[in-house]
């Protein structure tokens, strides 16, 4: 990568490292004190952490355990994926989930609010903004984020949504027995506000499409776009219809959060290109699902 590349991840690392802070303020401020459980893989290592205090009594005094169990099991997981993830992708998730582990061991669990309604609301919406941060950065904390991507991979029909709709459905199943309603009630609660900051913040799911309309023949910019960004491109050439001269249209179809670095590219390489974005356009066939 070039000086303006690393300055770029970069910036978009820090921001990675902040949102996992965020992540672990709302479990360790308002979730954890609350004895309630996240959903997804967080949600799991919270129930394994509550199992080995409460009936293997063990004693972690006020450090959360249920961060390193994350990171252990996360281990694996990035193991098998590596071969499917981006070096970029892959470097940042693992700074990110290790950021979130630091985080969640260092940052006390202390009791901000009594009110468990209160406690749903507001933790749900800061961890939730931090992971939706982290998604939009091109990186994840992890876990299902990595898990549904590659069964996605393997069949079409599958998203990262349902992956932790079946998780999260298993898991409060199990807290159902192993504890009682009220939590099981505020956890899901909980979830739901989660999930819907994360949805507000982060817009992977919407996908556009990219017109760009250059005068430069430019062969560098067309790579860059490829191998940057990892999205194909479909060119023509055009003529204006006022100046009748001759300029050249690039097709890309992508997620929204690339956006701003498609922007970034062809800046670099036309200061002058004229560039339209169509949001919430329908894909079907051949299109690589990112993060």
């Amino acid at each position: 990568m070039n000086k303006e590349d690393l300055a770029y991840e970069g910036k978009r690392t820090i921001l990675c490292i902040l949102a996992a802070l965020m992540y672990a303020v709302g479990l360790n401020l308002f979730v954890v004190p609350a004895k309630l459980y996240s959903g997804g893989l967080m949600g799991i290592c919270q129930v394994i952490r509550t199992l080995l205090v409460d009936y293997l009594h063990m004693d972690f005094q006020s450090f959360d355990i249920a961060g390193i169990i994350y990171y252990i099991i996360n281990i694996p997981i990035f193991i098998i994926a590596f071969a499917r993830m981006g070096r970029k992708f892959f470097a940042k998730t693992m700074v990110t989930v290790t950021a979130m582990t630091i985080f969640l061991s260092v940052v006390p669990v202390v009791q901000v609010v009594e009110d468990n309604v209160a406690a749903c609301v507001v933790g749900g919406i800061i961890s939730g903004a931090g992971i939706g941060i982290v998604l939009r950065m091109a990186s994840s904390g992890g876990g299902l984020d990595v898990v549904g991507v590659l069964l996605t991979k393997w069949k079409r029909d599958f998203s990262v949504g349902k992956v932790y709709l079946i998780v999260n459905m298993t898991l409060y199943l199990v807290c159902l027995f192993l504890f009682d309603m009220e939590i099981v009630v505020y956890s899901v609660i909980f979830a739901a506000v989660h999930s819907l900051a994360i949805d507000k913040v982060h817009t992977q799911n919407i996908n556009v499409e990219a017109n760009i309309i250059t005068k430069s023949n430019n062969v560098a910019l067309e790579k860059a776009i490829m191998e940057e960004i990892g999205r194909g491109v479909t060119k023509w050439t055009t003529l204006g219809a006022y100046t009748y001269e001759q300029s050249h249209m690039l097709y890309i179809t992508l997620s929204k959060y690339e956006v701003s670095r498609l922007k970034a590219v062809v800046r670099q390489y036309d200061p002058n290109a004229f560039i339209v974005i169509n949001e919430g356009v329908t894909v079907d066939g051949n299109f690589l699902k990112k993060l």
